[in-house]
């Protein structure tokens, strides 16, 4: 009969064999991620063109891997590097780093301050490439996957890759923001089934390209973001209602949008994060997540640290892991790291499937 040590090893290196392998087969069934969104997913784009919109300085990327600024808006990786590691492929990089490539291993068109909209972020200083644009880029890199791999083989491809889409935050924040025109001019509601619509538009179109799984994260309650609970009217640091009603409006268009979608097109399958019911949950019970800080955020200056955005001047907290934010915007690495979790194999917040489930299609 063999030794309890014997059967103990046998079953730890068997663990360790079924644990590898079903990493590889996540691997191989994502041969690519393709990244659309702003700055929640931003892996350095907005570096290679003339924007303010950057995060190419301290105190940004304290805690990534060398401790350098990359261009992402966060103490360390953000979701898009989360979503990377649990798929088992590489963070897409960022495509206008080196446009000429073909990217069969995905690229990321993500751009700090992206709206749904064109004019969202769009004047003379604060560009940035808006989902329509980033739509555009993704159909000449599709075009060059069919001219090396031939028609077949690159629709198959992209048909087991991975699309990820975070994008909706910045025409809100600006609709809603203390000095804003566009609520004097449209109606809210009319506003976001705008949205709604624009997207539903720009999701067909990358179907059209070959996309087939979407992984779409709906807008977090954004007016719990430390920079409107900075400029609530009482100035008591309570989350924007009415923020957060118009955001929750916009995420049920868009999860109606999406069941339609799948009713109307072959193949086309999602996974949906909420977001919004998430953070909410986080705010209201952040000990159970393992944070403490759901207000301020970690870098800025003024109240909440959120008068100013997270520069060299800035003062940060030491705690990070603690803070639901880094800036008066954007999650902490400790943050982004819950979502991507709670997002690939989790029960709740996300529907009809995970990211796991969704990948074994």
């Amino acid at each position: 009969m063999a030794s309890s040590s014997s059967l103990l090893s046998f079953f730890l290196l068997f663990s360790s064999f079924f644990l590898l392998c079903c990493k590889l087969c996540v691997a191989q069934s994502v041969p690519a991620a393709y990244m659309f969104g702003d700055s929640l997913v931003d892996v350095g784009n907005n570096n290679h063109f003339g924007t303010v919109i950057k995060a190419n300085f301290p105190y940004n990327g304290l805690d990534y891997p060398g401790g350098k600024s990359t261009g992402r808006f966060c103490n360390g990786k953000n979701t898009a590097d989360f979503l990377a590691e649990k798929l088992g492929v590489p963070t897409p990089p960022p495509y206008l780093a080196d446009k000429n490539n073909v990217f069969a291993k995905g690229v990321s068109f993500a751009s700090g301050g992206a709206g749904i909209f064109n004019g969202t972020n769009d004047d003379f200083l604060s560009k940035a490439l808006h989902m329509s644009q980033q739509v555009q880029f993704f159909s000449i890199v599709q075009q060059r996957l069919v001219t090396q791999l031939g028609s077949d083989t690159a629709q198959k491809q992209l048909s087991k890759s991975v699309f990820g889409i975070a994008i909706g935050s910045n025409d809100i924040i600006n609709y809603f923001k203390s000095d804003s025109k566009l609520s004097k001019t449209t109606a809210p509601e009319q506003y976001v089934d705008q949205m709604v619509s624009s997207l539903q538009g720009q999701l067909k179109q990358l179907y059209g390209l070959g996309a087939r799984k979407f992984v779409i994260v709906g807008v977090g309650s954004i007016g719990c973001i430390p920079l409107l609970r900075y400029q609530s009217a009482n100035k008591s640091g309570e989350c924007s209602e009415q923020t957060n009603y118009w955001t929750n409006k916009y995420n049920q268009g868009l999860q109606s949008v999406l069941q339609g979608l799948q009713s109307e097109l072959k193949d086309f399958s999602y996974s949906y994060f909420d977001t919004f019911n998430l953070l909410l949950d986080v705010i209201q019970n952040p000990a159970i997540y393992g944070f403490s800080e759901v207000k301020a955020a970690c870098c800025g200056l003024g109240r909440l640290n959120a008068k100013l955005p997270c520069t060299p001047i800035s003062t940060f907290c030491s705690n990070r892991s603690d803070h639901v934010f880094w800036d008066r915007y954007h999650p902490t690495e400790a943050a982004n790291r819950m979502i991507i979790d709670s997002a690939f194999d989790g029960k709740q917040y996300v529907f009809p499937l995970n990211i796991k489930q969704l990948i074994t299609l």
